[in-house]
């Protein structure tokens, strides 16, 4: 008898890692959240150590201290529903530097989540500004983070 599958496993694998990440650093935020419109915005951001090899493997994603990662997922506030939306986005440093943010869509059964790495240097600050559209709808989302290298 099976207990569980190794699709399952996986396929929690990167919330279970971003979680434990956030409960065991002192240097990342808790999850946030923003209501834009008629979506919850929950948005995170974390150094990609926090990753396992295997889930940065999984997801492309190349660890390093110098490495950050923003994920974002939107849902629709009525039915809690996750929509599949497009994203574009920039994180602008102190001294006005700007970077590209390039988000990948991850799809894992009823749950959408986007990935964007950002590189980073150690204590640098970045305004990050994200556009949010599905076609019918676009709003922007915005916080601050301070990344550190462990």
């Amino acid at each position: 008898m099976e207990f569980f599958n190794l699709k399952t496993v996986y396929s929690y694998s990167l919330g279970l890692s971003l979680a434990l990440g956030l409960m065991f650093s002192y240097q990342v935020n808790a999850e946030q959240k923003q209501e834009l419109g008629s979506w919850d915005v929950h948005y995170i951001a974390l150094t990609t150590t926090f990753l396992t090899p295997e889930v940065a493997k999984q997801y492309g994603i190349v660890r390093s201290k110098f490495n950050a990662l923003i994920n974002i997922s939107v849902l629709d506030r009525q039915d809690k529903s996750a929509q599949s939306v497009i994203l574009t986005g920039e994180a602008k440093n102190l001294i006005g530097v700007i970077k590209k943010l390039n988000f990948k869509q991850v799809t894992e059964g009823k749950s959408i989540y986007y990935l964007a790495v950002l590189p980073f240097s150690d204590q640098e600050q970045y305004r990050i500004s994200v556009s949010i559209n599905d076609g019918v709808e676009q709003k922007n989302l915005k916080f601050q983070h301070k990344f550190y290298a462990d």
